[in-house]
This record gives C-alpha cells, sequence and structure tokens, in this order.
C-alpha cells in the first residue's frame, strides 16, 4: 500500500466527499477490511494446485509500479486508481504464490467497487434507460413524445437526467452480490451467476422507478409531489427486487479445517526484495520523468474573415472551466471558440477536467456526420446547429476527450505543456445542415493550419 501511497490518499479524500455516484465508496472500503477478519480467504490445496511463481508475481509488481509512476506523472487519475487493486494483486503474487492469490482475487474486485469510476458509466446508463423506457411508455399506449433522454407529456416534460441513470442501485446490486459470493465461498461460475443477476436486477428496478414516474406524471398532469420528491420510492423499488433475491440466495457455511504448514513454508524472500525494488522504482521514475518544460506563448487565431467577439455568445452554449482561457471569433453564421492552458507546475493536469459541454436537458444529438462532427438539435425551438470539435494536446490533434487523457504521455515526456479546445459552430439551413457542412470544414482547415 505505501508504494502507491499517493493515489491511495486522493482515493480516501474521494471517499470522504461522499459523492453521488462513490457514495457507497467508503463502505465498501470498511466492509473489504471486515470480510479479511471474519471470513478471510481459504484456499483449498487441490492436486493440481498452481505452481506460486513468485517470480511472475514479482515482475508484475515491478511493471505495475512503473506504469503508475508514469500515470502519476500526467495525472490520468482515473487509470491510476485502477492500478491500485492490480498492484494489491501483484503483491500478494509474489509474496503468498499463484493460488493463494487467486482465492483473494474476490476481495481485491471489492474493493475495486470504491474506485471513483463509476462516472464514466453514467452516460452509458442514461442512454440504456432512455430506450428502456421510451419503448415501456410506448406500450402503456401515453401520449408521449420521445427524443433521445427527454420524454414530452402533454403537460409537461421529463428529463432521464444523470440522476436518473441508477448508477447507486447498480452498484449497490454489485456489492450484495460480492458480498454474497465471498461469504458463501462461491467458485467462478456461481460467483458469474450471483453477479450477473445482481446487475440485471439493478437496472430493471431503476427501469421500473423511471416507468412509474412517468406514468404517475401523466397520469396527474405533472401535478404529482412524488414528480419532485422521489428518492424514497426509488429505494423502496429497489428492495422490492434486490430483498427477495438475497432472501433466496443458497448459504453455504465454510468447513474449516486445521492449517496445516507447507513442507518448506512460504518462501517470502522473492516477494520482499520485489516490494522493495518496487518501493524505490515508484519515486525514482517520478523524479527522472518530471520534465523541464518552460512556459510557451498561447496558441492564436488570424484569420482574415473572422472578428473576435465576446466569449460565451455561441448558437450552443459550452461549459467552459474557469481555467481555460477563451477566445471567439465570429463571420456571419459561424463561430469559433479557442479555449486553452497551459501546464505550469507538476501538481497540474495537462489536459484538465472537463465537465458536460452541453445542456443535455435542451439539446439533443440528432446525427454525427463524421469523427468531431455532429449534429445537434434544440429541443424547445428546433433550431440545428452544426458543430466541429477537436482536442489539442501539445502538437497533437485529436477527436476524442477520453484519447486526449491519454495523449498526456507522449506529450508530457515530450515536454509539452499546452492544451486546447476547438470549437465550430453554425447554424443549419431548414431543412438539412449539407450548405453548413463544407463551411465548417473549410474553417476546421483554417484554424488547424495556424496551430
Amino acid at each position: 500500500m505505501l508504494i502507491f501511497l499517493p493515489t491511495w490518499i486522493r482515493l480516501a479524500e474521494a471517499w470522504l466527499e461522499f459523492e453521488q455516484v462513490l457514495a457507497h465508496g467508503l463502505a465498501t472500503a470498511v466492509i473489504f477490511l471486515g470480510l479479511l477478519l471474519i471470513h478471510p480467504p481459504s484456499h483449498v490445496e487441490r492436486p493440481s494446485t498452481p505452481k506460486p511463481y513468485h517470480l511472475a508475481g514479482a515482475v508484475l509488481l515491478v511493471a505495475t509500479t512503473l506504469i503508475w509512476g508514469l500515470l502519476e506523472l500526467v495525472r490520468i487519475d482515473t487509470l491510476a486508481y485502477l492500478l491500485l487493486p492490480v498492484g494489491l494483486i501483484a503483491t500478494a503474487w509474489a509474496m503468498l504464490g499463484l493460488a493463494r492469490t487467486l482465492a483473494f482475487l474476490p476481495y481485491v474486485f471489492l474493493l475495486s467497487l470504491s474506485l471513483p469510476i463509476w462516472a464514466d458509466l453514467v452516460p452509458a446508463l442514461v442512454d440504456l434507460a432512455s430506450i428502456v423506457v421510451g419503448t415501456w411508455v410506448g406500450w402503456f399506449g401515453m401520449t408521449a413524445l420521445i427524443e433521445g433522454n427527454s420524454i414530452t407529456l402533454p403537460y409537461g416534460r421529463l428529463l432521464i437526467a444523470d440522476g436518473c441513470s441508477g448508477i447507486r442501485y447498480f452498484a449497490i446490486a454489485i456489492l450484495l452480490a460480492m458480498m454474497t459470493s465471498i461469504l458463501n465461498d462461491y467458485r467462478w461460475r456461481d460467483w458469474l451467476i450471483t453477479l450477473l443477476a445482481a446487475i440485471t436486477l439493478g437496472l430493471i428496478a431503476n427501469w421500473v422507478r423511471i416507468t412509474v414516474l412517468v406514468v404517475v406524471a401523466y397520469e396527474t398532469d405533472m401535478q404529482s409531489e412524488m414528480l419532485s420528491d422521489h428518492e424514497t420510492m426509488g429505494w423502496v423499488v429497489f428492495g422490492a427486487f434486490i430483498l427477495p433475491a438475497l432472501y433466496f440466495s443458497p448459504v453455504r457455511r465454510r468447513i474449516t479445517k486445521p492449517i496445516v504448514p507447507a513442507e518448506n513454508g512460504i518462501n517470502y524472500k522473492k516477494g520482499i526484495a520485489a516490494i522493495a525494488i518496487a518501493a524505490i522504482l515508484g519515486p525514482v521514475a517520478l523524479l527522472f520523468a518530471q520534465s523541464t518544460a518552460s512556459v510557451k506563448p498561447e496558441w492564436e487565431l488570424n484569420l482574415p474573415d473572422f472578428r473576435q467577439v465576446q466569449a460565451g455568445k455561441l448558437p450552443l452554449p459550452i461549459t467552459i472551466p474557469s481555467g481555460l482561457n477563451e477566445q471567439v471569433w465570429r463571420s456571419g453564421n459561424t463561430w469559433i471558440s479557442l479555449a486553452q492552458s497551459q501546464k505550469k507546475s507538476t501538481t497540474e493536469k495537462l489536459v484538465p477536467y472537463l465537465p458536460q459541454l452541453f445542456d443535455t436537458s435542451v439539446w439533443h444529438i440528432e446525427e454525427q456526420l463524421e469523427p468531431g462532427l455532429k449534429v445537434y438539435r434544440n429541443i424547445l425551438t428546433r433550431d440545428k446547429v452544426l458543430v466541429a470539435q477537436w482536442y489539442k494536446v501539445g502538437s497533437r490533434k485529436i477527436w476524442s476527450y477520453r484519447n486526449a487523457k491519454l495523449l498526456q504521455i507522449p506529450a508530457a515526456l515530450a515536454g509539452e505543456t499546452r492544451f486546447a479546445l476547438v470549437t465550430i459552430q453554425t447554424f443549419c439551413g431548414t431543412k438539412d445542415c449539407t450548405d453548413s457542412l463544407t463551411k465548417v470544414q473549410t474553417t476546421a482547415s483554417s484554424v488547424d493550419s495556424q496551430n
């Protein structure tokens, strides 16, 4: 644990914030420690017990430490968090051997549920809930216009937002399944069946909850108090699905046997040596990887047909974090937004955190023409805006924010410190965006050639 101490500290701070997507984090860590004490891993010796392979575990630990050091250098927190359970597995493998590490895996998987990775699942869960609930609403024969995650009823509109993703029910269902599997000493097949059943119940419970809200809104003309305060109802629906499953799940009692020491005991020498090497390599790798790059001038745009206007006046408003310096240019019905920042210290991130850039409750993605080029439609006014957007990480251009985070690694090693978010917007015609497409593509080429 001391090898990856900076990441563990940030993880503990995330637990104590009790955000919606990680409200279960601290409780999960406590459950992990409690299960290790009251129900430790049970290793059953078999005729075909795998060889310990301490050396393979030691190599894995050293490799994990080096990769972690690189991720810490560029502060890709999500991947650094994911390496924490890998580090635990590698340490156990180096110290205790392969067979005992396999018995420890379910506990590590349970602890992994406390990592702050759940926010990345929210958009997919929202999209899935929108599809399922929209289908169910159609089965009820209600008069409703369903557009993405927006459901418009005769007397109002409901939005399946991030809070309706069901991420809490999803996470708690998986946690309960993991606890059940560990306490019953399930083999891998039973473990997977239990996990899949829990995931299915958690998702269905959330879909039923949203459908109930839509039906109540429809029948009460959007006047029911449940629409503004449905937290308790959600947990009641979740409990109606998960409690019977827990009650009827099989229970197995562990048969304790006297511990018979191995003939040659456990060889800790290789494991201790690997931990010592990893503990040294981590800080050393961070020290040597620190870039000595100097501050560079900001990117500038000089397009003859465009004039600089006030920031924030875009057809489709975007949310720019305070750490980015935004400039906006306009030519007719075309706007260019350049929001950039520069890494000035080792504690800063080259690619900053970017929240949801567009208001998804108003703007709906109607079509993606090509990577980085999308058509957005305003649900209320029916206006369409063609948007081209890309990211610049140092000298590299990428369309995806997720891939931009990964580009921090080669950019940091090359001593590059600049980041920019480039957005080009223009209104579409009354029928389609064909006439606007050429204009946006030409403008994008001109912007790209200057940076």
